[in-house]
C-alpha cells in the first residue's frame, strides 16, 4: 500500500497546491529556470489561478497527500483529441517514490494525451517516455520562461 493517497483537489487543498506548485518549481527547475522569475511566483495569486481551474470542469485536478501534507499535484485540460497534461509536480522529497506514476496514472489513465516539456529537461524527458509519451517535434517558447519548450504525446494504449 502506497504511503500518500490520490485525490480530487478540493477548495481545501487549493493553498497547499499553491504552495507546492511554487516549491515544485523552485527544487526542479533551479539550474534552468532564472532566478528572478522562480522568486516571483505569488502565492495568493497562485492560489487564485489553481482555485479557477478546480471550478472549471474542463479541468481534471488531483493531488497526492501524504498524511495532511500536500506532495503532488496533477492537472490535465480535456481537448478535441483526448487530454492535455497541463502539470505534474511532485515534491523533491518525493521524487523516484511513485507518486507522479500513480498521480499521471490517475490524471490521464490510458489516454490520448499530450503536453509540453522544457526542451533540456532530461529528468521529465525520461519519465515521460517511461510512460509511453514520444516527442511529437512541435516546438515553442513558454511564455513565463521564454525557454524552450518540446511537445510530448501519448497515444491511445
Amino acid at each position: 500500500m502506497a504511503e500518500w493517497r490520490i485525490a480530487p483537489a478540493d477548495a481545501a487543498h487549493i493553498t497547499a497546491l499553491a504552495a507546492c506548485h511554487i516549491a515544485s518549481w523552485r527544487e526542479a527547475y533551479d539550474s534552468l529556470v532564472p532566478a528572478h522569475l522562480l522568486a516571483a511566483f505569488d502565492l495568493d495569486s497562485s492560489a487564485i489561478t489553481w482555485e479557477r481551474r478546480r471550478t472549471d470542469d474542463r479541468y481534471r485536478l488531483l493531488v497526492a497527500c501524504h498524511g495532511d501534507d500536500l506532495i503532488g499535484f496533477a492537472a490535465a485540460s480535456r481537448q478535441p483529441t483526448g487530454s492535455e497534461l497541463e502539470a505534474l509536480y511532485v515534491r523533491a522529497a518525493w521524487h523516484g517514490t511513485g507518486v507522479a506514476d500513480d498521480l499521471l496514472a490517475a490524471t490521464v489513465p490510458d489516454a490520448p494525451c499530450t503536453l509540453w516539456v522544457l526542451g533540456d529537461y532530461p529528468r521529465a524527458h525520461a519519465f515521460y517516455r517511461r510512460h509511453g509519451f514520444a516527442d511529437t517535434g512541435l516546438r515553442r517558447t513558454d511564455p513565463f520562461t521564454l525557454l524552450p519548450e518540446q511537445q510530448w504525446r501519448r497515444a491511445p494504449r
